[in-house]
């Protein structure tokens, strides 16, 4: 493994799983599309041409990575095995504590919404970046990034009333 690699990894693994896991909706499933992120990040390092940062082209990377793996035969099995297994982990104390309420809420709200609204708010509020930088990212015009974003914020919110109406309805 070169130098260059394991600083890439280093700096930007833990995020560009993040990443993946808004996109795969599972853990496992997100260090195997991050796997495949380095490992094609290391086979063809020369195509990065550095007129982005790094960052945006390993999440650009990431992106096409999780849209490939929601498109395998991977990810359908996944789906359809997974209500009969067991939950193996458990979360410790820890990790429940700094797993707040609200945002279980706005994550959930989030994951409900469809992946063309949901890739464009996380990439613009949750990891900042600029309606072009996003437009790059997707392949898509900033007139469409803006349209999804609108769009997106809308149908956030009607699913968080909905959820709130849900909470009321069951109490």
């Amino acid at each position: 493994m070169t130098k260059e690699l394991q600083e890439a990894m280093q700096m930007y693994g833990e995020y560009c799983m993040r990443v993946a896991y808004l996109y795969v909706k599972d853990w496992t499933a997100a260090e195997e599309v991050v796997q495949d992120v380095f490992l094609a990040y290391y086979h063809e390092k020369d195509r990065f041409r550095q007129a982005s940062s790094l960052k945006t082209y390993l999440v650009k990377i990431t992106v096409h990575k999780s849209h490939d793996y929601l498109r395998s035969w991977r990810a359908k099995k996944r789906q359809l095995i997974a209500p009969f297994q067991m939950k193996t982990k458990e979360q410790s104390i820890e990790q429940q504590a700094i797993r707040q309420d609200e945002r279980r809420i706005l994550v959930d709200a989030l994951l409900k919404l469809p992946m063309n609204y949901r890739e464009v708010l996380i990439l613009h509020y949750y990891d900042d970046y600029k309606l072009r930088e996003i437009a790059d990212i997707l392949g898509i015009s900033e007139n469409t990034v803006k349209t999804r974003i609108r769009r997106g914020r809308e149908k956030l919110k009607d699913v968080l009333q909905q959820e709130q109406w849900e909470v009321l309805l069951h109490d």
